[in-house]
Parts: structure tokens; C-alpha cells; sequence
């Protein structure tokens, strides 16, 4: 066999691993959407259909994973090559989480019955659009190989962190109101928390698109402003919760 073939075979097994991954982008693009839709208008159908197209991705990231495998102990790459097979596998396994978000943000749409406050309509439409910019926005960075759309994704995280913290004490505060919004709220709680973690994997898939340009880690430490954990949230009577 020729080396001119043999390198034409191995671009051919690399780019496959770019088809799937774009498969995957794809899907997951789709999934988010329509989770987003199925929460905030309480669409159960769309909600079901989301709720089963994920065994698709799941089925891609297997499948990238067996190609990368078996294209590394074919080939046996170095350098660029390898990190470019290496990387296919992180950004599979990011991917796929995120479509288990979605998922998991779509169920939610079962268990609420009640109309939302358009308030709070509002703010999960905003983080939905973020969500969605930063999954976009990240894939065309990898489909284009381009370190500095993918850095801006990575710097534009926080955004998403600053409307998680407010979406989070609003939801706090129709809790303490009445407590009859409690079980609409923690479903609505998981599905914006599910949307955040949503950015945590695309900030992921920009670190490992710098990775993949450059062979360097990124040295800053990652913006990150999800201040729920230390939050406060103002009670009837001056006491804080």
C-alpha cells in the first residue's frame, strides 16, 4: 500500500469523526430547542418527542468513540493527529451530556400543570436563547477550527451564570410567597440549572477546541458566576434565608 493512500485513508477516517460530530451537534442543537419549547409551553407531546430522540446521540457517541479507537490503533498518530482523534472523543462525551440535559429538562414538562408567571417565562427564555447561542456559537468554532470564536464562547459563560443566579432567587422568592409554588418551582429550579450545565459542556468544548488549535491547556482559571451556593434570599419578617 502506498503512503499517498495510506494518508488518504486516515484524512478519510478523520473526517468521518467530523460527519459524526456534526450529526451530534446537530441533534443536540435540536434537542435543546425543543426541550426549551416543551418546558415553557408545557407541550408534553414535543416534550415525549425530545424525551426519545436522545438514543440517537447516544448511538453517535458510541459510535465516535469505536471509530476513534480503532482509527488510533490503526494508524497510531502523533502530535496534531492525535490530538485531533483525542479531542473527537471529549467533544462526543460533551455532546452527549448535553442531550441528556435536554432530556432531562423535557421531563419536567410532565410534572407541571400550572400556567408559569410570565415573569418567570421571561427569564427561562433568556437563558434558553444564551444556552443555545453558546451550543451554536461553540460548533461553528469547532466546524471552522476557530480558537478565538471558541474563546469568546468561553468568556461569554459567565452571562449565562449571572441569569441562572437571578432565574434561581426569583424561584426562591415565589417559594417563600406561597408555598403551593414549591413543586412548580423546583421543576422549573432543575430545568434552568439543567440549562446552565448546558454552558459548563460548551465552555468545555471551547477549552478542548484551544487545546486542539493551539496543543496548549488554557492557562486562566474559567470564569465561572454561579453564586447559588452562598446566595441569600430576604424573608418575610427580616429573616434570611
Amino acid at each position: 500500500m502506498s503512503d499517498n493512500h495510506i494518508v488518504r485513508a486516515y484524512d478519510e477516517e478523520l473526517a468521518h469523526l467530523k460527519t459524526l460530530l456534526a450529526r451530534m451537534g446537530g441533534l443536540a442543537e435540536e434537542q435543546l430547542d425543543g426541550s426549551i419549547d416543551a418546558l415553557i409551553r408545557r407541550d408534553t407531546a414535543l416534550a415525549d418527542r425530545v424525551i426519545a430522540a436522545d438514543r440517537r446521540i447516544d448511538d453517535l457517541e458510541r459510535e465516535v468513540e469505536e471509530k476513534a479507537i480503532l482509527t488510533i490503533s490503526k494508524r497510531q498518530p502523533m502530535a496534531r493527529d492525535l490530538r485531533e482523534i483525542m479531542v473527537a472523543i471529549r467533544l462526543s462525551s460533551d455532546l452527549e451530556r448535553i442531550g441528556d440535559l435536554a432530556k432531562n429538562t423535557a421531563k419536567r414538562t410532565h410534572a407541571i400543570s400550572d400556567t408559569l408567571p410570565r415573569k418567570l417565562v421571561t427569564g427561562l427564555s433568556r437563558m434558553g436563547e444564551r444556552a443555545q447561542h453558546q451550543l451554536a456559537s461553540v460548533l461553528d468554532a469547532y466546524a471552522q477550527l476557530d480558537d478565538e470564536k471558541a474563546m469568546q464562547v468561553w468568556r461569554e459563560d459567565e452571562e449565562l451564570d449571572a441569569l441562572y443566579n437571578s432565574i434561581f432567587r426569583e424561584l426562591l422568592t415565589y417559594m417563600m410567597e406561597d408555598p403551593r409554588n414549591i413543586g412548580l418551582c423546583t421543576h422549573l429550579l432543575f430545568g434552568a440549572k439543567n440549562m446552565e450545565r448546558i454552558g459548563d459542556h460548551a465552555t468545555n468544548i471551547a477549552e478542548n477546541i484551544h487545546y486542539l488549535v493551539t496543543g496548549r491547556s488554557i492557562a486562566e482559571e474559567r470564569p465561572k458566576k454561579d453564586a447559588t451556593s452562598s446566595m441569600t434570599v430576604d424573608m418575610p419578617g427580616g429573616k434570611a434565608l
